[in-house]
């Protein structure tokens, strides 16, 4: 959305399908296509790899719980 007034969850939402990368409390990121969310950013993503301090590990599909969260930006 590039409404000015656009709610995070919205601009999530429009994220749905895309691909993007989560960097998470312990600094590594996750990235992948982003399946599904919930109100506490729980979220699903397909394609997922891991790039933290032991290199890149590939999951497929993945699971986020939205606490870890730090931010969310699309690719």
């Amino acid at each position: 959305m590039s409404d000015g007034n656009a709610r995070p969850l919205d601009v999530l939402g429009d994220a749905r399908g895309t691909n993007v990368m989560i960097e998470l409390k312990d600094e590594t990121v996750v990235s992948g296509t982003l399946r599904a969310f919930d109100s506490h950013l729980n979220m699903w993503l397909d394609d997922a790899s891991k790039t933290g301090e032991d290199g890149r590990e590939d999951f497929g599909k993945i699971l986020i719980r939205g606490d870890n969260v730090v931010h969310v930006s699309p690719e």
